[in-house]
């Protein structure tokens, strides 16, 4: 399938979105649940896979899905289509704090690796596939690592990270220890492993974890400072866990809470 050249332009600085200018007949695809708007000119197809499978047959489309059901993410995408003879915008927003990265795939080489929750959307003719790390290590101590995205073509494709986002380009040879977890994508020339910490002290009592993503170069890596199991832990063990009220200042906070309810209820008792 020929790409879609589309012209966009992100926007926001915590919170972004992706706003897509489609010309008339031009598509892109969206993560489902990651529309944010779109002008009224534009038609949805919600398809199994990433829509690149239409014209194969139900085999076709069946394999598509279930490639996307490996990564854990839905069995259909969404296809944005402009059916109106001017230019059309659709607008994708982020799931949660980060930044939005462009990734041109004919200057990447034709394929990127990514985490399997950071796909955001993409023009058409980007076929979303899977990747298996190969190597016995990842298999059974990678943990987010181990399943990825496998992103394919020349168009554009864009891919959300967490938090503040680095780049690195890595000499070849050059070794960069990464949580799994911040690890956002890397060019399929970079070779990853996993390697143990390396002292039981620090894998029991430094929170880090037990293993780290090895990366070498050459080629690019995307690293992100918030990945979302860390945000979504951090949430769980600040959460109230037993119906109760975990604020700071939880003390103060209850007794001034009780005088205010008290003096509500029982303000007349004084009478």
């Amino acid at each position: 399938m020929a790409m879609d050249v589309v012209d966009y332009e992100i926007k926001g600085s915590e919170m972004q979105f992706v706003e897509v200018e489609l010309d008339p007949g031009e598509a892109a695809v969206g993560e489902a649940g990651s529309l944010f708007f779109m002008d009224a000119g534009i038609a949805m197809d919600t398809v199994f896979g990433d829509g690149r499978q239409q014209a194969g047959g139900l085999f076709g489309k069946l394999l598509g899905a279930g490639k996307r059901l490996i990564t854990g993410e839905s069995l259909f995408t969404t296809v944005y289509t402009n059916q109106a003879p001017a230019k059309q915008r659709v607008a994708f927003g982020a799931p949660y704090p980060g930044k939005i990265l462009p990734m041109d795939l004919r200057t990447l080489g034709g394929t990127l690796i990514c985490q399997k929750d950071s796909f955001l959307c993409a023009a058409r003719g980007v076929s979303l596939g899977i990747h298996f790390q190969q190597k016995l290590s990842v298999g059974f101590f990678g943990g987010e690592g181990f399943v990825m995205q496998k992103l394919e073509g020349d168009g554009l494709a864009f891919v959300h990270a967490g938090g503040t986002v680095v780049k690195r380009q890595l000499q070849p040879g050059q070794t960069l220890m990464v949580d799994t977890g911040c690890l956002v994508a890397y060019t399929p020339d970079v070779d990853f492993e996993i390697q143990y910490v390396g002292k039981i002290k620090t894998a029991l009592f430094g929170g880090e974890g037990l293993f780290f993503a090895r990366v070498t170069g050459p080629g690019t890596v995307w690293l992100q400072s918030l990945p979302f199991s860390r945000l979504a832990s951090r949430v769980f063990a600040a959460a109230p866990q037993t119906g109760g009220s975990r604020e700071e200042g939880s003390m103060l906070g209850g007794l001034a809470g009780g005088a205010a309810l008290g003096g509500l209820f029982g303000g007349g008792d004084d009478d």
